[in-house]
């Protein structure tokens, strides 16, 4: 995959945006906007730099397992991303991970940066989950894992039929969670 953005190209694309829709980059508040505007998608899409193996391998920091058995959740994670449709901002997402141990387990912080490299990609919401849920699951060995989102996407409420306070909702679910019932049951009990 691509190491790094240029963020010279970035920065001469945001320069011909600006002008686009009227902007006049020789104006003292908007010389420096196409440098700040490059740096800034370079930082919040800095996800599509890697794969979700390499995600896997940066914060793969595991700890043995005291052989529990026990569902681990880790709730509310707050992350943002953009829609691969509009590249519009998909925001006050919540992301919540449940996992059942398998001989190891994550550090916590894990499962937040996780999340937030994920979700600094061009994204769809479905795939957010399940790029989340299989990176997990490369790093705990555990196939028992669930993930679900919630959030609101600023191409349906900002524009379009701006429709605010609407919610999107989604899981991926893997192993005894897609099986077990009453495992999931237990793992929505939980997030309340």
């Amino acid at each position: 995959m691509k190491k790094e953005f240029d963020l010279k190209a970035i920065k001469t694309l945001m320069a011909l945006l600006i002008v686009e829709f009227g902007g006049d980059v020789s104006e003292p508040g908007l010389i420096e906007t196409p440098m700040r505007s490059a740096k800034m998608w370079a930082e919040m899409l800095e996800g599509m730099l890697y794969t979700n193996d390499e995600i896997a391998t940066m914060f793969d920091k595991s700890f043995k397992d005291v052989e529990s058995g026990d569902l681990v959740i880790v709730n509310d994670i707050s992350i943002f991303s953009f829609c691969e449709h509009h590249i519009a901002l998909m925001y006050n997402m919540k992301v919540s991970i449940g996992y059942i141990p398998n001989g190891k387990v994550l550090g916590l912080s894990k499962f937040a940066r996780i999340s937030e490299m994920v979700g600094k990609r061009l994204q769809l919401q479905e795939r957010i989950g399940h790029d989340i849920n299989e990176i997990i699951r490369k790093v705990t060995g555990s196939d028992n894992v669930i993930v679900t989102i919630s959030g609101e996407h600023s191409c349906m409420t900002a524009r379009g039929i701006k429709k605010t306070g609407t919610v999107t909702k989604t899981s991926s679910l893997y192993g005894a969670f897609k099986s077990d019932s009453d495992l999931r049951k237990e793992f929505y009990s939980l997030l309340k």
